[in-house]
């Protein structure tokens, strides 16, 4: 069985590269021609539709848990919006999500976060829950908990996995727990609150659903940048698709270098691609058509990668107003004058 799966394996992804191949071959065929009828604007159309393509994959996020977890708090932060924002998921002391709830990222559409309502409630009980929140749209599911996890927590999990769904724990508020350690205990040391925290989430849900450590993720979504944030990307890259990593990875907070970096490979490999489609202008000899098509293809290119690194107006406002930094005191330590021509 083994090595059947191996061979399949093989051949999905053989297939879904020629298919890509396929497909991006169709698209510089069909520049070609545009540019050969002399139908500058064709050509530039497609060109923005083949730039499109590949970032407008869809990608759903299902975030759930027991009411009071802090799942909307999590919605927020990872899309990086203030609670205060109005797209924000709605925040607060009693339970605030009573529906499934869609939250697109606000720089990628396609990446869509749901809050989903508390597992066990009246409107939603844990044996019906996945088939009313609508399971089969999720790509993967994250269970969130900001105490211990419960008996409907380990029931979602078990459901989640018989139906071939990816799912990982998140422990939250631990920045909390963190607080009241240090005003309770004499001899507080913050790795070992953390640790006992790990072994109580493996005590609650390891023995009943078989998952290693390495499946918890310790968080605070007021300090992404800190505790087991990045564990939780590099096990999403890992379980996702080639294609749904890329997507993922550009929707990601840059909250530390390691993510920029990724990011900043990521659109480096995609540089052949757009010189490629350049080429296909070069290879018609039609007067000032390559040079309008190569300003189209950069300023979109750019265009997505200050996205990206959140360098583009809306991106740095939400910064603004999150930190209390004046926007003018944001752009002005950018030196480029890509970003900047854009920017003022």
């Amino acid at each position: 069985v083994a090595w059947q799966n191996k061979i399949f394996s093989f051949f999905f992804l053989f297939n879904f590269l020629m298919n890509s191949c396929m497909v991006l071959l169709g698209y510089i065929a069909e520049i070609k021609k545009a540019l050969q009828n002399n139908d500058q604007a064709l050509a530039v159309a497609k060109i923005k539709e083949l730039l499109d393509k590949q970032s407008n994959i869809p990608l759903n996020i299902g975030i759930t848990g027991e009411s009071g977890s802090g799942k909307s708090s999590f919605v927020n932060a990872f899309r990086g919006v203030h609670h205060r924002d109005e797209n924000a998921a709605p925040v607060g002391v009693v339970e605030t999500t009573t529906d499934v709830k869609e939250y697109p990222h606000p720089d990628y559409p396609n990446v869509s976060f749901w809050d989903l309502p508390g597992i066990g409630s009246t409107k939603f009980p844990a044996d019906k829950y996945l088939k009313l929140v609508g399971f089969e749209k999720f790509d993967f599911f994250i269970i969130i908990s900001a105490t211990r996890f419960r008996e409907n927590d380990v029931k979602l999990a078990k459901e989640i996995q018989k139906m071939g769904k990816k799912f990982n724990f998140v422990r939250s508020k631990v920045d909390n727990d963190l607080l009241n350690a240090q005003r309770s205990q004499r001899d507080f040391d913050p790795e070992k609150t953390l640790s006992r925290i790990r072994e109580n989430c493996e005590q609650d849900v390891c023995v009943c659903l078989y998952v290693c450590r390495l499946r918890f993720f310790l968080l605070s979504s007021f300090e992404l940048q800190r505790y087991d944030f990045h564990r939780l990307h590099e096990t999403l890259e890992r379980e996702l698709l080639e294609h749904q990593r890329d997507v993922l990875l550009v929707a990601m907070p840059n909250i530390s270098l390691e993510i920029i970096e990724k990011k900043k490979e990521a659109f480096k490999s995609k540089i052949p691609y757009w010189a490629l489609v350049s080429a296909a202008g070069a290879l018609v000899p039609v007067p000032g058509l390559p040079v309008a098509v190569d300003l189209s293809l950069i300023a979109g290119v750019v265009q997505q990668y200050k996205t990206g690194f959140g360098l583009d107006t809306p991106s740095l406002q939400r910064l603004a107003d999150s930190t209390g930094v004046h926007l003018t005191d944001l752009t002005s330590v950018i030196r480029s004058p890509l970003v900047l021509n854009k920017i003022n």
